[in-house]
């Protein structure tokens, strides 16, 4: 290595080059030591090697149902600002705001110029509006924060979103969104208006972003742990995305080996790249890397026949005919499928000294190659097949429109046509019920239909590859601490324990265990007194149809599935009715991400609970659920919190937060927000006057120490919020994890549950690591049944949570212990741990007399009970 910009390789020996040919020709999988010795074969060994890498993109072009189909897109290109708040050493099409303003320009593309392009493109056959902008412009420009504020935008992807709905709805054009560095959330802003999203990758040569003078220093958005992420975030969101590399701007071979290995990762654990665009470097005139040498041509090859043997029949691979010089039939041969986005509207405005080609041109090169081309649309046609949940349901009339029924590629034939994209008016009283409504009362008669989803080995991602992943969390460490002075400690002042000593008594055993429970019950004791309390309330789970994809869920079911089922709002309100006559003080409730759910329809199920039952205290929706109804609006978090208060929303559920650590999160769910998401949506809940429960499911693939960290983050988020004079935690509730009908149980990734000394372990020191800021500490009978309820009593819990009077989400996953409790059974639980039981309300104050008077004449519990299903 020269420089940033200049390779100097110690080329592979004959042997190495002969080796690793003969693996790529027998289809053996090559290893990327292997792939960075392929990177450099020339000549006849580049022949050898383009030659394979061929037959493997036919096999996959045949499998697909397109043989001798290479595909392109008809598109016009959009580039909504040429801000950014990068500094890439090459670029030219981002600018600054003194040049935009000289040249006539505003800041943004206005949203008359934007539809002009689309409209143009439209009435000449085009069906893709590739929007491409800088990133995050507004961080750096003050100039774009001003525009964004006059024209009543949040942020530029709050523009970006607004520009692909008037895009769908008065062109019909399918938005690929390329607006740079996404969220996860951002990612659920904008799903539900675009057909597919792209980032490049690049390279993951981490030395080219964070060394002085390198092609990426001084870019935050190019570092490649943070590219990364984007393309898993992508991925656990269900979006179809492109990404790929630029090749040639100063990584070695055995860097862009990586990259590509990276990418096939990526691509093995979510299935949802769907291209790779293979790019090679221009230099450019008014660049820092203007000398610079452009990629050869034989590099470009090279790099996409070891990407085809990398990423196998399936991969798309494509590369920019504009930056080809007219070598098609070279890139043909090495393994593409795909010349990407061509236009004959807009000019490629990241190269535009290389216009696009003409059509024609286009597919007589592509015909003197053996192959005929095929317009797709923005988003590949695996996709339009597998519709949700790649598809949202709002946009997916707009592909349809467009696609052909069978192939999922385009239909030639249609002009695109604009439709509407907004809600139903009606919103959720639109849907009307469906599916197994009863299945809170005959899952504990007739049990589930099957104990998985027929889609099971491709729903929840790669298993072979989270097996991996998960292998550290199945069998707990130990751990070895002065477990004596731990308890000590925690008998003389539990908030002085060292994170060492928490850690050491999560895995105390035999007499130490003992010792840690009967201190934690004094704590419990001191801080509130013997009662047991519990609460008279009814769960309503209004649909279990959800593609969210967490690998420990048994509740979700597809809309198409046995046991899905959606509930109407009058039977949400009925559902109401009937527990308040029994004597209930609160309804809890939560359900699937529903993908027809508008974001409105949480709002219209809290008001008809209020209307039908005023003095109910609603406690509903998680932070999923918020986040679901938020994105869907495109209101921000607050503003749905506030709009959902307003409703009727009194409380809310910290349930979604399973472990707080990513580390174990994306190994338990595909698709569910991000710990530091989760964190968002309950400190705002508190900041607008809405308390919280707060959980932790654990005996997964977790392990003490992510219990530990757990509880830390959860005591600094209580203690914040009291000492700023908010809501915050009315409860810690412990959620051991229900494995039988868990897919990543029987996938054979996940422990069969936490053991009893883990429970105790859990109660005690969420007893101890809470004091003094979170005083309840409740135990689920659901999970653990009367016996082992009664021993958390005895470990420091304190609370018994609810009758229920019905429950789905645990025994859908297995839980043996009933949909409910009546109040004598509940007592029954408290006399067994030699306590007095009292009821309370959610907030934890006294029960209203004509409450107490109603729960105990029906003994809390609906008229019609059903035995358990053994």
């Amino acid at each position: 290595m020269t420089s940033h910009g200049q390779v100097s390789p110690t080329a592979p020996t004959a042997n190495a080059m002969r080796r690793a040919l003969k693996r790529a020709r027998d289809g053996v999988a090559l290893d990327q030591t292997e792939a960075a010795v392929l990177l450099q074969a020339r000549g006849a060994d580049l022949a050898d090697l383009t030659a394979s890498a061929a037959r493997v993109r036919d096999a996959g072009l045949e499998a697909a149902g397109r043989p001798g189909v290479i595909t392109y897109s008809k598109s016009v290109f959009i580039p909504l600002t040429r801000l950014c708040r990068d500094r890439c050493h090459y670029c030219t099409f981002v600018t600054v705001p003194g040049k935009l303003r000289s040249a006539g320009h505003g800041m943004y593309m206005s949203m008359d110029e934007v539809l002009g392009i689309a409209r143009r493109g439209a009435e000449l056959g085009c069906k893709e509006a590739l929007i491409t902008l800088g990133d995050k412009p507004e961080d750096r420009w003050p100039e774009a924060r001003e525009w964004l504020d006059a024209e009543g935008y949040d942020d530029t992807l709050a523009y970006v979103r607004a520009v692909a709905v008037r895009i769908l709805e008065e062109t019909g054009l399918l938005p690929h969104l390329n607006p740079g560095v996404l969220s996860w959330t951002d990612f659920q802003r904008l799903k539900p208006v675009a057909a597919s999203m792209g980032m490049m990758l690049e390279t993951t040569a981490e030395r080219l972003w964070s060394e002085p003078g390198a092609p990426h220093y001084g870019s935050p958005d190019k570092e490649p742990a943070v590219r990364l992420r984007v393309l898993e975030d992508a991925g656990r969101s269900n979006v179809p995305f492109t990404s790929g590399l630029l090749i040639g701007i100063g990584e070695t071979y055995e860097e862009r080996a990586d990259s590509l290995f990276a990418l096939r990762r990526v691509q093995r654990a979510y299935h949802g790249i769907q291209e790779l665009i293979f790019q090679n470097f221009r230099a450019k005139p008014d660049t820092a890397m203007r000398q610079m040498p452009d990629a050869e041509l034989d590099d470009l090859v090279a790099t996409v026949a070891v990407a085809r043997h990398i990423l196998g029949p399936s991969g798309c691979l494509q590369a920019p005919p504009n930056l080809l010089d007219a070598e098609y039939g070279r890139l043909i041969a090495a393994g593409v499928d795909d010349w990407g986005g061509v236009s004959p509207v807009t000019p490629d405005h990241v190269n535009p000294e290389h216009p696009w080609p003409q059509l024609d041109e286009l597919a007589e090169r592509t015909a003197a190659a053996g192959f005929q081309l095929r317009e797709r649309l923005a988003v590949y046609p695996e996709f339009v097949r597998r519709g949700e949940p790649w598809m949202d349901p709002r946009i997916l009339p707009h592909v349809r429109a467009l696609a052909d029924e069978e192939t999922g590629l385009a239909r030639e034939d249609v002009c695109p046509q604009g439709l509407p994209w907004q809600e139903p008016d009606e919103g959720f009283t639109g849907l009307t019920a469906s599916g197994r409504t009863d299945l809170h009362r005959t899952i504990d008669t007739e049990g589930r239909t099957n104990d998985r989803r027929d889609d099971f080995d491709e729903v929840y991602g790669d298993w072979a590859e989270l097996r991996e992943r998960a292998a550290p969390g199945m069998a707990p460490q130990r751990v070895d601490a002065d477990v004596r002075a731990a308890l000590s400690q925690a008998a003389d002042d539990p908030t002085k324990l060292t994170d060492e000593q928490a850690l050491a008594l999560l895995h105390a055993e035999g007499p130490a265990l003992d010792a840690l429970c009967r201190t934690a019950d004094d704590v419990r004791r001191e801080a509130v007194g013997d009662d047991v309390t519990y609460i008279v309330t009814r769960n309503i789970n209004f649909t279990n149809v959800c593609y969210t994809g967490c690998r420990f869920c048994a509740f979700a079911q597809r809309r198409t599935d046995a046991d899905a089922y959606t509930l109407s709002l009058e039977q949400v309100a009925d559902r109401a009715q009937q527990a308040w006559d029994v004597g209930a003080v609160e309804v809890c409730m939560q359900g699937g991400i529903h993908p027809d759910l508008p974001g409105t329809a949480y709002f219209d199920i809290a008001r008809a609970v209020k209307e039908r039952v005023p003095g109910l205290h609603v406690h509903a929706f998680s932070p999923m659920e918020v986040v679901n109804g938020a994105t869907r609006t495109g209101m921000s978090i607050r503003e749905w919190l506030t709009a959902a208060k307003e409703a009727g929303l009194d409380s809310i559920p910290g349930t979604a937060a399973e472990i707080l650590d990513d580390e174990v999160r994306w190994i338990l769910t595909k698709g569910k927000l991000p710990a530091a998401t989760w964190v968002e949506v309950i400190e705002t809940a508190h900041e607008v006057g809405l308390g919280t429960t707060s959980t932790m499911m654990y005996g997964h693939v977790d392990q003490p120490r992510h219990w530990l960290g757990h509880l830390r983050l959860l005591a600094r988020i209580q203690r914040t919020a009291l000492e700023k004079g908010r809501a915050g935690f009315s409860e810690f509730v412990t959620l051991p994890f229900i494995h039988t009908n868990a897919p990543v149980y029987l996938a054979g990734i996940a422990r069969p549950g936490p053991s009893t000394r883990d429970n105790r372990a859990v109660t005690a020191m969420a007893r101890l690591l809470l004091h003094p800021w979170v005083p309840n500490i409740q135990t689920s009978w659901v999970k653990l049944g009367t016996e082992g309820a009664a021993e958390m009593l005895r470990s420091g819990a304190n609370d018994l949570g609810g009758t229920l009077m019905e429950e789905t989400i645990s025994r859908m996953a297995g839980s043996s212990y009933g949909s409910y409790r009546s109040i004598k059974d509940l007592v029954a639980i408290a006399d067994a741990a030699g306590r007095p039981a009292r009821p309370r309300t959610t907030g934890y104050g006294p029960v209203p007399e004509d409450r107490m008077r109603a729960a105990h004449a029906s003994d809390g519990h609906l008229p019609e009970l059903l035995p358990v299903l053994d």
